[in-house]
């Protein structure tokens, strides 16, 4: 081993296992931190010898699912990151976050498939599908993976692509961390130095408007926009704006990919709703892709939960604004519908195991919960809202935004199709027919 192997009992354990979701508390049997792909394959191989679960830990936001008597490898140390400004591609090391591939891209003029927060690490992000805001246009940063560097069961470093393993390429991309360790991916990148995008921020009492108004402008506004609407209730804490402290605000999020002057013309029907708190719409460089959201980047209790939607009419709104909105006393941190469809909706150039791209919009849940009771109080109200938009779901969930509840293999099975499912457990049989990666989000072998 290069990097630390550190036991419960040893100075350092607890800080190598510090995660961005404070609900989670990590009690693996031993934490090795990786250094190199070697580590990651001693550290598997000690797990499969004796029988023990493989956990990964990286940079970012973490798992939402205990590590309690597994071998956990923690991937912060992994940050190699290489960008070719010729062949638009990057490598990159699992324990890259976001923030540091948009600023080495955006200095190129050259921008991958984030999400709204740049704190995750690139890998989990991706493996997940990768739903970001320039998605509509381009798809989920899965559909652009050309290689990956996967530790197997076996112990075994592979690099995988399209043609040296087929089915595993097709089911690491889209099966988050079921089949392996991957320590690195190779993605495309794609000429955008800057958007026209941002975010405005309506009172609480126009959140109806806004949220029916969106419902009808997403039905033909064109791929180069992807958009979302959060209703957010922040806390009195200093890094929150003093106008958005304590209050409900509706926050529309916008990136479009085409010309400045059609991308306010699009706007304009917002604008004309009436007086924003904030507007922060506008060009804007690649780099400064983070303000769209404005995601917290410090840790935080949270619970999350969210339901993939085929439909929004009406009445869908009606009853996100009755537990959501300015009548309905939320708990809630966050209440968003993203739009989804576009290129989301096309299967890739290279056939992956994303699934559910028949969903046209997604709705994400987020609460801060202080402690136990609390956090099973507030993921109960979470609940509340998936049950209430129901009539309208695809009753599938996507990945990346499933809770620790969704760990067991019935539930977390909604993340994928009923032709994907069993396409994915043939592929776990053969790469890891002891199901050592089992931990987040289980697909267990086929029998």
């Amino acid at each position: 081993m290069t990097g630390p192997v550190l036991l419960p009992e040893d100075g350092g354990y607890a800080e190598e296992l510090r995660t961005y979701n404070l609900t989670v508390v990590h009690t693996p049997a031993v934490v090795v931190g990786a250094m190199n792909a070697a580590d990651v394959r001693a550290a598997v191989r000690f797990a499969a010898a004796r029988e023990l679960p493989v956990a990964v830990l990286g940079a970012g936001h973490g798992s939402s699912v205990s590590s309690a008597g597994s071998v956990l490898i923690s991937t912060r140390r992994l940050t190699g990151l290489a960008i070719d400004e010729s062949t638009r591609t990057a490598r990159v090391e699992a324990g890259v976050r976001w923030a540091d591939l948009i600023e080495q891209a955006g200095k190129v003029g050259l921008a991958g498939l984030n999400g709204s927060s740049p704190t995750v690490t690139v890998v989990s992000y991706t493996l997940g599908g990768g739903l970001g805001p320039f998605g509509r246009k381009h798809g989920y940063a899965a559909d652009h993976v050309t290689a990956l560097e996967v530790v197997t069961a076996d112990g075994q470093l592979r690099r995988v692509t399209a043609d040296s393993e087929p089915d595993l390429f097709w089911a690491l991309r889209g099966g988050k961390g079921n089949f392996g360790v991957v320590v690195a991916i190779e993605i495309d990148l794609f000429p955008i130095p800057g958007f026209y995008g941002g975010g405005i921020f309506f009172p609480g009492e126009l959140s109806g408007k806004v949220l029916h108004l969106f419902r009808e402008w997403t039905a033909d506004v064109p791929e180069e926009m992807s958009a979302s609407v959060g209703l957010l209730h922040l806390p009195p804490l200093p890094f929150v704006p003093e106008p958005l402290r304590d209050r409900l605000v509706a926050h529309l999020r916008i990136t479009y990919l085409g010309d400045p002057a059609e991308g306010e013309r699009l706007v304009a029907p917002f604008r004309a709703l009436g007086e924003p708190i904030i507007d922060a719409v506008g060009e804007m460089p690649y780099s400064a892709v983070a303000a769209v959201h404005n995601d917290p980047v410090d840790p935080l209790p949270l619970f999350e939960h969210g339901a993939l939607l085929r439909e929004l009419p009406a009445e869908a709104v009606d009853e996100f604004l009755r537990l959501a909105g300015p009548d309905a006393a939320s708990p809630l941190v966050l209440a968003e519908i993203r739009h989804l469809g576009g290129a989301l909706a096309r299967p890739p150039a290279v056939p992956n195991a994303v699934a559910n791209r028949d969903a046209t919009l997604f709705n994400i849940f987020l609460a801060a919960a202080g402690g136990p009771p609390d956090a099973e109080a507030l993921h109960g109200y979470e609940q509340r809202l998936v049950d209430a938009l129901a009539p309208w779901s695809t009753g599938r969930r996507y990945l990346n935004f499933m809770f620790a509840g969704d760990a067991e293999p019935q539930a977390a099975a909604l993340a994928w199709s009923q032709d994907a499912y069993p396409r994915l457990r043939e592929i776990k049989r053969r790469y890891d027919p002891a199901n050592l990666f089992r931990i987040n989000h289980n697909i267990p072998p086929a029998n």
